[in-house]
């Protein structure tokens, strides 16, 4: 292990990934499984998502998750890789964290996101528009007034109020400069275009402003970090959700994961192929050395302080035995203090 990766947190992010031919209550479950060997292996923080009306994704509701992950685990941090914050109104936001944070004190993130949702049916079902991501900073800013009793309302929100939940900001698109001009720490995805994500990382600690919660810039970075025996084993396992990805980009819908050997065996159209081909490019994956290596660099590259592993995949062994790998790789042990 080198120096680099031994001063990085890695932590993991679980989407509830609903497989070919299981349930949402399966999938669900299998999130805390997963966080009980989180925590197990020393990741620093385990966190879960949120999507609506998504066949392939039974994480719609991340706080209800959090408590179900945080009651189940006793040291990691449990948290939210986001909330999106436009789809709800900032008080009960911070109502539901102020719980999280008062039933397991010290342990809770607020990982927030300013998407409004895939699809216009979604957005209507939730009575938002796909401009109301425009008012995120305003948002933000209420959301962490409840935390210090500063809303002009006079109301009090109880029980967050004199609270501290750390918020994180998920920064896709305008996000890092919303994380910058909010003086937060900064989630940045892919791994597939890391041009993109390092612009995204310059911009947000160029325009970072001091805040009382967070004297300096804090990076995550996020995305698929897969690691097997083999080369070819690793690459099996991004095959399932590759696949979903180029369904949902040609179909509309993004389904549950179906097994690496059923993709193998499909007959896609050339668009299909070309979408299939370059899910599988760019991420990190292979043996335990080639990801050592790759992971060395990419810390090197973009100066974060932590990797945040999100990948998803049929064969629930295989995820697990990657994360035991990517564990061992990074020396992952007792929990650092919390960020």
């Amino acid at each position: 292990m080198t120096s680099s990766l031994a001063t990085t947190r890695f932590s993991v992010l679980d989407r509830s990934r609903i497989r070919a031919g299981r349930t949402a209550g399966e999938a669900l479950r299998d999130t805390v499984d997963l966080a009980r060997e989180a925590e197990r292996l020393g990741y620093h923080r385990f966190w879960v998502a949120e999507h609506h009306g998504v066949p392939g994704v039974a994480g719609s509701a991340p706080t209800v998750l959090a408590a179900a992950v945080a009651g189940a685990t006793r040291r990691i941090r449990v948290g939210t890789g986001g909330v999106m914050l436009p789809n709800h109104r900032p008080l009960v936001v911070a109502e539901q964290f102020g719980v999280l944070e008062s039933l397991f004190p010290g342990r809770i993130d607020m990982g927030l996101g300013r998407s409004v949702g895939f699809t216009d049916g979604v957005r209507r079902a939730l009575g938002r528009e796909k401009d109301d991501a425009e008012d995120f900073d305003a948002q933000l800013a209420e959301l962490l007034g409840w935390f210090r009793g500063t809303s002009p309302t006079g109301v009090h929100a109880r029980p967050s109020e004199g609270l501290t939940v750390p918020p994180f900001v998920l920064a896709m698109g305008e996000g890092a400069a919303v994380a910058a001009r909010a003086g937060l720490p900064m989630v940045i995805g892919d791994l597939r275009d890391r041009d993109r994500m390092r612009r995204g990382i310059d911009r947000y600690r160029a325009g970072f402003r001091p805040s009382e919660w967070s004297a300096e810039p804090y990076v995550v970075v996020s995305g698929t970090v897969a690691v097997a025996a083999t080369t070819e084993e690793a690459r099996r396992l991004l095959v399932p959700e590759a696949w979903s990805m180029a369904e949902a980009r040609t179909r509309g819908s993004f389904p549950p994961l179906p097994p690496a050997e059923e993709v193998g065996a499909r007959t896609m159209t050339g668009k299909e192929r070309d979408l299939y081909e370059a899910g599988l490019a760019g991420h990190v994956a292979g043996t335990e050395e080639q990801v050592a290596d790759e992971l060395e660099r990419l810390v090197k590259e973009t100066g974060a302080q932590e990797v945040l592993v999100t990948t998803s995949t049929y064969d629930r062994e295989a995820l697990l035995d990657s994360h035991r790998r990517l564990a061992r790789v990074t020396g992952t042990g007792p929990l650092r203090a919390p960020a």
